[in-house]
Formats: structure tokens, C-alpha cells, sequence
């Protein structure tokens, strides 16, 4: 069994509207599917990602806009990389985030930036053989899109316990001082520990949890190696576009084994169409109605798309 990196960031928003507006628009991201939470389904969940929804580009949001703002700390993903194609690449993105308000620190290889709501984020320039997973925008040209995830930086309150779970149970391999690549036949990314001395606090602007990409016939059998060691994994859950199990590793990072070969988000609308209307899991469709008068309006993500009309 092995896994095929990040499968899916999923992080909360206080302030959806704006969401929409910073990935979509500003990064350029494609929104793939806007759905709500099945765990609290009046609450958006917000998938953006490459054109195909691919697993490993594909960063979501839960819109909780009662929530505090967060504080990322131990016990956490504190930021963020994706891979870009060159410094040209981050010479584009430092002026338009710059332009757009947001603080950006540039150096050799990489730019680091926030959201609107803290959540830090990376680009870096990648050598790889992994495919770039790039999404269509009438905003960022196609040689300076973002390609998908490369790593986390996880912020643990004891590195050691944090990284034995990754290499004896998960199958990650050493790359780099406390960072671990999981590496399958399809793609893979990794991840870097960090010690912190002082909790996270969940809230706008941090991370919910991290999947990682794994096959739905070895789902079970990754349940048994997490059992084996202590861990406490749920049940294999039905999320319709694909199937997941969740466990904390030791520091208490939410982790989630996410099939890379589920339904996939064109299961229930045209590839062409997505995330441009709301859509549900057949379990929630009773509730469209009711859903679509108490749920925030969202920005028109089509003005972004290639061959959209010019603004007047």
C-alpha cells in the first residue's frame, strides 16, 4: 500500500463571498464543486482546484462565519506550499498580490503570502516529474498558474512521536531535515514538522485537516496499521465524491485517507459546469430549498473563466 501525497487541504473561512473572490479570482483556482458540509450541512463547503477537481490541487473551505479567527499552533498545518513553474512565475504572483493588498516576502525560489484571513500559503518553484495541475483563468496566464500542492509545514507539540507515525505506519520516506515525502505510483508531495510550545486554535483562517490520497481497496487495511499503533480511525465514511477514514496522529493533526479513485466531482454535473451551481450528496437533496434561501450569495465564479464577457 502506499499513498500519492496530499489528497486535499481543507481549511475554514469566516467569510465565504470573499473566499470565492480570493481563490477563484485571484489565484486563479477553479471552484470544482460548491457544496455544504455533511457533517452541518448549512455550513458551504468550497472545493477549488486544478480543471479536473484532480486529488493534489484541490484546497477546500467550511464557512463558519461565527467562528473566532483562528491562530495556527501545535496540532496544526500552519502553511501552505504550491508548485509554480519558474521565477517568472513568482515574479508575476508578487506583483499581483501586491496589488491586490496582500504582504508578500520573496526569495530565491519561493513567495509567501496570506489570504484575507491569515492562512499562510507558499509558492516555490518545484523540480518534478509529477504532471502540473492547472486550472483555467481569464486572469492567470496558463505558464504562471498555480500546479497543485508540494508540502505542509505542521506545527507538533513532539516532532519525534509526529514523524514516526508518517514513517512506520504511513510509509513516508526521509526528505530533508524533519521533512517526509509520501510518494506513489501517481504523484507526491510532503510534509515538514516543526515544534511548537503553544497549542493551535481552530478558527478563520486556519486549517481544518489535511488528506492524504490513498486507493479505496487498501482503505481497510491502512485502518488496521492506524489501529495497530493506538490510533482511533473512524469507519470508512461515504463523501459520494470519494470515500474517506480520519485519525489524529500523535501531536492531534486531523488526518484524512481520501480515495484518489472515487466517483470524482463530475459524478453529478457536467465537467464543464463545475462548481457553478450548488449541488448535494443524494442524502441532502431534501433540503435544496431550504438550503438555497438561508445560504450566503456567492460571486458568479463564470467572470473568471476563460471566454467569459468583458466587464463593462
Amino acid at each position: 500500500m502506499q499513498l500519492d501525497g496530499i489528497h486535499h487541504i481543507t481549511c475554514i473561512t469566516r467569510d465565504a463571498p470573499r473566499n470565492v473572490d480570493f481563490y477563484a479570482r485571484v489565484l486563479g483556482l477553479r471552484m470544482v464543486k460548491k457544496t455544504v458540509n455533511q457533517d452541518d450541512p448549512r455550513a458551504y463547503h468550497l472545493f477549488y482546484a486544478d480543471e479536473a477537481g484532480s486529488p493534489g490541487a484541490d484546497i477546500t473551505f467550511f464557512e463558519w462565519p461565527d467562528l473566532p479567527p483562528g491562530r495556527a499552533g501545535a496540532g496544526m498545518v500552519a502553511a501552505i506550499v504550491h508548485r509554480v513553474a519558474s521565477e517568472d512565475a513568482l515574479a508575476f504572483w508578487e506583483e499581483r498580490l501586491t496589488r491586490e493588498g496582500a504582504p508578500v516576502e520573496r526569495s530565491p525560489g519561493r513567495l509567501r503570502f496570506a489570504n484575507p484571513e491569515g492562512l499562510a500559503h507558499e509558492l516555490a518553484v518545484v523540480e518534478t516529474a509529477d504532471p502540473p495541475l492547472v486550472a483555467r483563468s481569464a486572469e492567470v496566464p496558463e505558464e504562471h498558474a498555480i500546479q497543485g500542492f508540494d508540502s505542509v509545514r505542521a506545527l507538533v507539540a513532539d516532532v519525534a512521536h509526529s514523524e514516526a507515525m508518517v514513517r512506520q505506519v504511513l510509509g513516508f520516506t526521509p526528505a530533508g531535515e524533519r521533512t517526509w515525502e509520501s510518494r506513489g505510483e501517481h504523484r507526491g508531495s510532503r510534509i515538514t514538522f516543526e515544534r511548537a510550545a503553544e497549542w493551535g486554535v481552530q478558527g478563520g483562517g486556519t486549517v481544518h485537516h489535511i488528506a492524504w490520497s490513498a486507493a479505496r481497496a487498501d482503505l481497510d487495511g491502512w485502518r488496521e496499521r492506524i489501529m495497530a499503533v493506538g490510533g482511533r480511525p473512524t469507519p470508512v465514511i461515504d463523501r459520494f465524491w470519494f470515500e474517506s477514514v480520519y485519525f489524529r496522529e500523535p501531536s492531534g493533526i486531523l488526518y484524512e485517507l481520501a480515495t484518489r479513485d472515487g466517483a470524482g466531482f463530475a459524478a453529478d454535473e457536467p465537467a464543464e459546469r463545475l462548481g457553478e451551481r450548488l449541488t448535494l450528496p443524494p442524502d441532502f437533496e431534501h433540503l435544496r430549498d431550504e438550503l438555497e434561501r438561508e445560504l450566503t450569495p456567492l460571486p458568479d465564479v463564470r467572470r473568471w473563466r476563460p471566454g467569459a464577457p468583458a466587464a463593462p
